[in-house]
């Protein structure tokens, strides 16, 4: 249409006032910000995974919505840090009217996969084949009126964890966290863990992939204050028992990877962990903290709320997005009907752990 175009950039191609922009179209949608959602990602992606790109929509020249996603063999698509992205979507103006297969047609794509699309996306919702909870905890108040409601909602847990960081001060020696720590070996520590814990639980490691390594790597030296990394550490006797790596806007963190030390498992540092970082987090302004999808006891205790997050894709009518199907649908109905049915689900799980310690021996 006249007026209207689609340009399709490298993400190391967007300016300064494109990043400001999309900022500006970002707070007019009234979404929280999180920072899988800010141009910094996006970029921090471009660096390590070369299929990177970004839709700008434009009007009369002027940017009206920017589409971050990546482009794969045949056309085949995926949201921008598929598998470790836990917000995904498009960015655009409140009232554009837009086709998804047609946006998808001007990106050369024959299909877009998302698994953590955010609530709002109005463009793709209609994709979505699988919805699940997103658990939050709302700092707004501060951490002493989080920790009362606490107190009633979860009141063993938070007495256990407590509990359990004083025996760990004790048995082991004096427990002190960081909230924002600059400490390399802390994080190399962290990947360590994580690995082991995938491996363990018979998981895709995802420190294996080189590129989750140094995307990780290169978060942690970013400064930007609406997406860079955040390492906290629970330490006892100085040495580290538990770590954490999130992305932080200026009121969203969100809870990324977490993991600790297994030979002080028993003082279940890493809700230690947690705790203490939800107390930082509302002292540095923090106003949500995003546990992530993904079903965890801790995290039904200690949340306050859930967010909705959607599973699918766009498909077109074309050789890559026939592709697509046949290569992911067939897994994806199967994980839908095994999560449908609570003791199978957990018979898998067990089935996983079970090949993840047969691996590891």
């Amino acid at each position: 249409m006249p007026g209207k175009r689609i340009l399709v950039l490298r993400p190391e191609e967007l300016s300064s006032d494109d990043h400001k922009m999309w900022r500006e179209i970002r707070a007019e949608c009234g979404a929280p910000a999180n920072p899988f959602l800010d141009p910094e990602f996006t970029a921090a992606v471009g660096r390590v995974r070369p299929g990177a790109r970004v839709a700008v929509l434009q009007e009369d020249g002027s940017p009206v919505g920017f589409f971050p996603h990546e482009r794969g063999p045949l056309g085949q698509g995926r949201a921008v840090g598929l598998g470790v992205s836990d917000s995904q979507g498009a960015v655009l103006r409140p009232g554009i009217r837009l086709d998804a297969r047609r946006l998808l047609a001007a990106c050369a794509l024959s299909s877009w996969e998302f698994d953590n699309l955010e609530a709002g996306q109005g463009l793709f919702l209609p994709y979505a084949v699988e919805e699940s909870a997103s658990p939050v905890v709302d700092l707004d108040g501060g951490f002493e009126r989080y920790a009362r409601r606490l107190r009633v909602t979860s009141p063993s847990s938070l007495r256990q964890t407590l509990a359990k960081e004083r025996k760990l001060a004790r048995q082991v020696g004096e427990v002190r966290f960081e909230y924002d720590a600059r400490d390399p070996d802390a994080l190399r520590a962290l990947m360590r863990w994580k690995s082991a814990q995938y491996r363990r639980t018979g998981r895709r490691d995802r420190f294996a992939q080189e590129w989750i390594t140094r995307l990780v790597e290169l978060l942690a030296d970013g400064d930007e204050p609406e997406c860079r990394g955040v390492l906290s550490v629970l330490y006892a006797a100085d040495r580290p028992v538990a770590a954490h790596f999130g992305l932080r806007s200026r009121t969203v963190l969100s809870w990324w990877f977490p993991a600790y030390d297994r030979a002080y498992g028993r003082y279940s540092p890493g809700l230690v962990l947690l705790l203490r970082m939800l107390e930082a987090a509302a002292a540095d302004g923090i106003g949500t903290v995003d546990l992530g999808s993904g079903a965890a006891r801790y995290k039904e205790s200690f949340k306050t709320r859930d967010l909705r997050v959607y599973e699918g894709a766009v498909v077109r009518a074309r050789p890559g997005g026939a592709a697509y199907r046949l290569a992911r649908e067939p897994a994806r109905a199967a994980r839908r009907f095994v999560r449908g049915r609570p003791r199978l689900a957990g018979a898998a799980a067990r089935t996983l752990e079970e090949l993840g310690r047969l691996r590891a021996r």
